[in-house]
């Protein structure tokens, strides 16, 4: 777990603990808002009382509702005549990081290699389908591809879970008619057919009741009529369900995924095929994240960091909670303590919760996050893309919106995994997220999380916002920082600098008294799920705290870098931070020609 990030966490649960709360109560009261979709954002004004996402009011407790100007998280005024601009390219394609999942559509070494050329910078694995060998054929060609390209990728092992299943071990398409009767059957001998779905979950007539609605869709749920069913429980008889149907679709295919909304299943949030997974292809292949699926309660984080550090090579591993229900957004406080990041999966959140209620989760989520200085990540932006060249303009809007919102990275589902375009998708979300990055009003952004964080601030908490403000000031082009655990480098970036920040991870030699080994290469892609931290290793023979003139060499590497990137150019100012003996220094360079 990141350590000294705790602290803030107890300031967001104390102050705005209410708002996630009233997800599950009534609407508030809506205030008119103005036209533009550009300017209905979040407000990060702080106050004693609620948010008022609507109008940029805030509700304090005695009711009164005061404006105030110069909150808004976007950069004003924009020139008309530069949208008509077109994008610059630029080596970074955004500071928002793009997850893209592996899959049929995007296995290959040609398609991989094209996908880290587009921008996504960690590869997702999904164990929902396909077994370990297949996946392990998938990772093995990734290699292959951050090889050949030379750019670096993290690896994301996304656990089943509680997950519930339709069986369709024949994989005929099965069509269902509005008004008809299907059964729900734990006996998964059966054949699925438009009469009888096989599950495999045994305990499903003890969990509902007649009335209770229950989604089934193909995997990620498309949330598309034709393809997904709704179903009204009619009648429980032993251990199957009688369900009317409600909407008329094809089925198609061996995965759907079944949901009923606001009911709790009683399954291991890590469950056993899980461990399964972890320890055989998690440990071989050296997972950095771990994305807990369905995390409910802090528990199942703690439960799952105590099984991980049984396997040595995977005590470094980040654990992201994967937020998909009412129970884990009730818990999610304690779960962000505990969590190393946080998934917002909103495409179970847009059926447990009533739609006008999914935007506000996502945006007190992230704020959350931000202030805790862990990366928040967004799901579910672009599904039409799975199969168009081109997202909606809601889909588009949804996209800069979570870049406005705050998140560290856009996760692609479907859209990559079985979608027809993914590289197409990948450049584009990259673009959308760089051109709103573009209007983000960084400086109401820092003054508020310096205000948030107060006084007195931690020694590295200082350095770290004291650097970003120097490079603003000067209109430093990067900030460099040396780091071993990658912490240094992670505060810089919480303050959300306008600029990339350049991490030099130093490699450590450790021992176990078997082995000696070098760290570094988990720091280094653990960097890249972070907004605007774009990570590189460093000779392992210069240290991260030093007063010799190795440091200069490895600065000078890092310069170098950054000018074959096309980030640094003649006289460009950066910002450089690092220990040098007991002290943190902040320093500033003009380059020279």
């Amino acid at each position: 777990m990141m350590a000294g990030q705790n602290t803030f966490i107890n300031e967001v649960t104390a102050k705005e603990n209410k708002l996630l709360l009233c997800l599950l109560s009534v609407s508030p009261l809506l205030c008119p808002v103005l036209p533009s979709p550009l300017f209905q954002l979040l407000l990060l004004g702080r106050s004693p009382g609620l948010f008022c996402f609507s109008c940029f009011c805030l509700l304090h407790p005695a009711g009164e509702k005061k404006m105030h100007s110069g909150r808004l998280l976007l950069e004003e005024p924009i020139r008309m005549a530069s949208i008509l601009e077109p994008s610059k390219p630029s080596f970074f394609p955004a500071m928002t990081k793009i997850v893209g999942t592996l899959g049929p559509k995007s296995r290959s070494v040609e398609v991989i290699s094209a996908c880290l050329m587009a921008g996504m910078s960690v590869a997702r694995f999904d164990f929902s389908w396909g077994d370990i060998d297949y996946h392990q054929e998938t990772m093995e060609n990734l290699k292959k591809a951050v090889k050949s390209t030379k750019k670096l990728c993290a690896v994301m092992l996304d656990t089943v879970g509680p997950e519930l299943q339709v069986v369709n071990k024949s994989e005929r398409a099965i069509l269902l008619e509005a008004g008809s009767f299907i059964v729900l059957t734990p006996d998964q001998e059966n054949e699925a057919s438009s009469a009888l779905l096989p599950i495999n979950f045994s305990g499903l007539s003890k969990s509902v009741k007649p009335g209770d609605t229950i989604f089934i869709g193909q995997y990620l749920f498309t949330g598309n009529e034709t393809t997904s069913i709704w179903l009204e429980v009619a009648e429980l008889k032993g251990d199957d369900v009688v369900c009317l149907v409600k909407n008329s679709a094809t089925l198609a295919g061996s995965l759907y995924t079944l949901h009923i909304s606001q009911i709790r299943v009683d399954l291991p949030t890590l469950s056993d095929a899980d461990k399964d997974v972890i320890s055989k292809w998690g440990v071989r292949n050296n997972i950095d994240f771990l994305s807990l699926s369905y995390t409910r309660h802090a528990e199942d984080v703690r439960h799952a960091r105590e099984f991980l550090s049984k396997l040595a090579d995977l005590r470094q591993t980040l654990i992201f909670a994967k937020i998909e229900n009412a129970e884990g957004l009730t818990h999610f406080d304690e779960i962000l303590r505990e969590a190393d990041g946080i998934i917002i999966s909103r495409g179970n959140l847009g059926l447990d919760l009533p739609p006008e209620k999914v935007f506000l989760f996502q945006k007190a989520a992230a704020y959350k996050c931000n202030m805790a200085g862990k990366p928040a990540v967004v799901t579910r932006v672009v599904d039409s893309m799975t199969d168009n060249l081109r997202p909606t303009r809601a889909e588009a809007t949804d996209v800069a919106n979570a870049v406005l919102d705050g998140s560290d990275a856009i996760l692609l589902g479907a859209e990559t995994l079985r979608g027809l375009y993914p590289v197409e998708t990948i450049s584009i979300v990259g673009k959308i997220c760089s051109e709103a990055e573009k209007v983000f009003n960084q400086d109401v952004y820092f003054k508020h999380t310096v205000k948030y964080v107060g006084q007195p601030m931690t020694h590295l908490e200082s350095i770290a916002s004291s650097a970003v403000r120097a490079a603003i000031k000067v209109r430093a082009s990067v900030i460099i920082v040396f780091t071993s655990s990658g912490r240094a480098a992670r505060l810089i970036a919480k303050y959300r600098p306008t600029m990339p920040v350049l991490s030099v991870v130093i490699p450590q030699l450790k021992t176990n008294q078997l082995r000696w080994s070098f760290t570094g290469a988990f720091e280094a892609r653990q960097s890249l799920i972070v907004r605007g931290l774009f990570p590189m290793l460093a000779d392992p023979r210069h240290p991260a705290e030093s007063t010799s003139a190795n440091n200069e060499s490895v600065l000078k590497v890092a310069l170098d870098h950054g000018k074959a990137s096309g980030i640094i150019k003649s006289h460009d100012r950066v910002v450089v931070c690092q220990k040098v003996g007991d002290a943190s220094v902040v320093k500033i360079i003009e380059l020279e020609d």
